[in-house]
């Protein structure tokens, strides 16, 4: 593979060849945002290893500098510290808060600005940001007494929010959604009275163990932990923090491994939360030989190490309360459906089309200009699997998780490819195209 460039210029995707060796990936994404903004308004310092240095953490960090929090810098391999202000110590920016193309930084700051009352904030992005979704979250915070304000009714940024005092309520969730939950979680611990947040099904709980680990009085329960209730008041402290591997960026890797010819790979320090690991029960679903080694706990997250091998597969069916236990990982989910035996089915996953892009049909357009044979409806799609991709002219369309998905494609098909737009992996995964190519060595 060429050597990645910091330019424009397409990125030539080269056919053939395997995979071998190890490989850690980089920080989990929803931890590491978490861990930034928990640690803001806890009291004392709170020192995180193995953050994300990437572009999406990058903006949640900036959005807390600009209201008065120190963060030291961010780096690969730094030990980032968080000097906290308080639960209500954060000051009003005197700009706009920048949230660059995160859809986590921004709907999680919803719930965080929502209740600083007297303090007035301004929330916007990129181009692809501002097309996102917003009343999701503004909506729900509504009935705990937020204003937010925003174009076509408050759905789409610039946002802008009026901090009030928010009253505890109960919150039903249409859908299960850890951003929507994480932003009501974090209204909630100002709020006046208990907040709870009932969910159709659970969605990953990285904010729940880290509010309790940092000190919030936080419950869950209910049918498979879908209700969680804070009373507010506990003021949160400091904590260490160590972020174990995204398994949505080892996902990659794990069905590059399961459809490469001749691949062995091993992906390190991956963290195994059982709300992330529908990724796992897939390829098990599928035949894949995935072993998981050296088990263990890191800072209250389950971890582990993945070993992945070729081998034939067969076809999956996702749907119903698995989907939002591996939604990002559909992308590349719909790449190793394409080298399964059979049809495989995705349902359920509505929630793809108000991503950075919508990935449901960004992915039948670009697998589709592979010689997938891709059938898409309203909530997911169908892939006839065992026919051969041929190389083709490809386009990431601005998404990260696209743009590593068709470089998995690329390595299986008839011919060589050319990617345009590479440069967006590195909103989760900077270091991905020099993994690849020492991996392919």
């Amino acid at each position: 593979m060429a050597q990645p460039s910091s330019s424009s210029a397409p990125l030539p995707l080269p056919a053939g060849g395997s995979l071998r060796g190890r490989v850690q990936v980089p920080g989990d994404k929803s931890i590491s945002h978490r861990a930034l903004l928990f640690g803001a308004i806890a009291c004392g310092e709170t020192r995180i290893e193995g953050l994300l240095p990437a572009e999406d953490p990058l903006s949640t960090a900036a959005c807390l500098r600009a209201m008065g929090v120190e963060v030291s810098p961010i780096a690969a391999g730094a030990v980032v510290r968080v000097q906290g202000v308080g639960l209500d110590g954060l000051q009003e920016p005197g700009d706009v808060l920048d949230c660059g193309n995160s859809g986590t930084t921004m709907r999680l700051m919803l719930g965080l600005l929502a209740g600083r009352a007297g303090r007035h904030f301004v929330l916007s992005g990129d181009a692809s940001l501002r097309g996102r979704p917003m009343r999701r979250v503004g909506a729900p915070l509504a009935r705990m007494g937020a204003v937010v304000h925003g174009r076509k009714d408050g759905n789409f940024a610039p946002l802008a929010v009026l901090g009030q005092a928010l009253r505890g309520t109960t919150v039903r969730t249409p859908v299960a959604s850890a951003q929507v939950k994480s932003a009501l979680l974090l209204a909630a611990l100002t709020a006046e009275g208990p907040t709870t947040v009932i969910e159709p099904s659970q969605s990953r709980d990285h904010s729940e163990r880290m509010l309790r680990a940092f000190g919030a009085s936080l419950v869950v329960d209910g049918p498979g932990n879908t209700c969680v209730t804070v009373q507010p008041g506990a003021p949160l402290q400091g904590q260490s923090v160590v972020v174990p591997g995204d398994i949505s960026s080892a996902a990659f890797w794990l069905v590059a491994g399961a459809i490469t010819p001749g691949a062995d790979l091993t992906v390190e320090n991956v963290g195994l939360n059982p709300s992330r690991t529908g990724i796992l029960e897939v390829l098990e679903q599928m035949g894949a030989r995935l072993t998981v080694l050296n088990r263990r706990d890191v800072a209250g997250e389950p971890v582990g190490d993945l070993r992945v091998q070729h081998g034939p597969l067969q076809a999956f069916s996702i749907g119903g309360e698995l989907i939002p236990r591996l939604v990002d990982e559909i992308p590349v989910l719909a790449v190793a459906a394409c080298c399964a035996e059979g049809t495989s089915r995705i349902h359920d996953a509505a929630e793809l089309r108000v991503k950075e892009t919508d990935r449901l049909a960004v992915m039948a357009r670009q697998l589709g200009a592979m010689g997938a044979r891709i059938e898409e409806y309203e909530d997911g799609m169908a892939v006839e699997g065992a026919g051969a991709l041929r190389g083709a002219e490809l386009d990431s369309e601005t998404d990260h998780r696209v743009a590593m998905s068709l470089a998995v494609a690329a390595r299986i098909a008839r011919g060589d490819s050319l990617l345009h737009r590479h440069q967006a992996a590195a909103v989760s995964y900077p270091g991905f195209w020099d993994d690849l190519q020492r991996l392919s060595a």
